[in-house]
């Protein structure tokens, strides 16, 4: 193996997960950042999204089935330099997310992020979200449609 394809077989870190606030940080220091929201379409317009976050649905209705074109619209967004751009991804609680973002890593994506606990967090003891954790639950800014 040559120098070239070391440097570059070790260029790629793998997926880091990151708090709502540590993300916020991440997006306001990297403001080349690419900021996903990788939820439904309707989850996007009616629950509210973090300000700034584009939308590409990772598993959609009526069938929730993965998007076939998900990582061809993230690239579309991010542009030439996608490998090297960073993407932070957010869902609901964090695990679509992270699934999208390893999906993005299998395609070449080099800089991929997760926000950890997503946009509402986790279910509480009453099966209730933004009581734990998440974006909202963070008081870091969002909208709705």
């Amino acid at each position: 193996m040559s120098a070239v394809s070391i440097a570059y077989t070790y260029n790629a870190l793998p997926m880091e997960h990151l708090e709502p606030k540590r993300a916020q940080e991440f997006l306001k220091q990297h403001s080349d950042a690419l900021f996903v929201d990788c939820r439904s379409e309707m989850e996007y317009l009616f629950v509210g999204h973090p300000v700034g976050a584009l939308h590409v649905a990772w598993k959609d209705g009526p069938d929730w089935s993965v998007n076939p074109h998900f990582v061809g619209q993230v690239k579309k967004l991010a542009g030439t330099n996608h490998t090297t751009r960073p993407v932070v991804l957010i869902c609901r609680s964090g695990n679509r997310s992270r699934e999208a973002g390893e999906e993005l890593e299998r395609a070449g994506f080099q800089q991929v992020y997760n926000v950890t606990h997503g946009f509402e967090g986790e279910l509480n003891d009453r099966h209730q979200r933004n009581s734990l954790a998440g974006w909202r639950f963070a008081g870091l800014p969002w909208e709705q449609c």
